[in-house]
């Protein structure tokens, strides 16, 4: 039996008078795919934010990598689940490069590694690194953007990746 990447276990998270989830419970063995589907509102990004901590359920065990998620230290959890927020959340004030490689400078990478590791990623997300690197993140199209959040992400490999409407469009205006 191959261990749960993510587990839920009878999980309600509640906002004042509101119930979001409700007895939730799901399991995703490690290496496979779950995609949430559901109308605007229905908890998705909630409980991609109780995976990594970023709220704490009520009632109910949420698991990560076999380990309750609150007996992470919750930078430590972050770190472990690389995380493509809904509205890309580049931070301004950071070039390109230095967005994609964050986490690896936070875990103390050598600036070579890091680096290569954000040469390797933007070449995969098809943004040259030679043309992109320096690049601040409010010279990019919205597209360019969320391929930035995703290489982010990415940075150091991280067993659990949690993506919350990754390929969204930018602008969603209907004609």
């Amino acid at each position: 039996m191959r261990l749960s990447a993510i587990e839920f276990r009878s999980v309600t998270f509640s906002r004042p008078g509101r119930r979001i989830l409700e007895n939730v419970s799901f399991s995703v063995p490690e290496g496979e795919t779950l995609a949430l589907v559901g109308r605007s509102g229905a908890g998705k990004s909630t409980v991609l934010k109780l995976i990594n901590r970023l709220l704490e359920q009520q009632a109910g065990t949420i698991l990560v990598s076999g380990r309750e998620t609150r007996a992470w230290d919750p930078y430590d959890l972050r770190r472990h689940t690389g995380y493509v927020l809904q509205e890309i959340g580049l931070f301004p004030h950071l070039t390109v490069g230095e967005n994609v490689g964050i986490v690896p400078r936070l875990l103390a990478w050598s600036a070579e590694r890091t680096r290569a590791r954000t040469e390797d990623l933007l070449a995969l997300v098809g943004l040259p690194h030679g043309e992109f690197r320096d690049r601040w993140p409010d010279e990019l199209s919205g597209g360019q953007r969320q391929r930035v959040g995703i290489a982010r992400a990415l940075a150091v490999d991280p067993p659990v990746l949690l993506m919350d409407e990754p390929f969204r469009r930018a602008s969603r205006r209907r004609w």
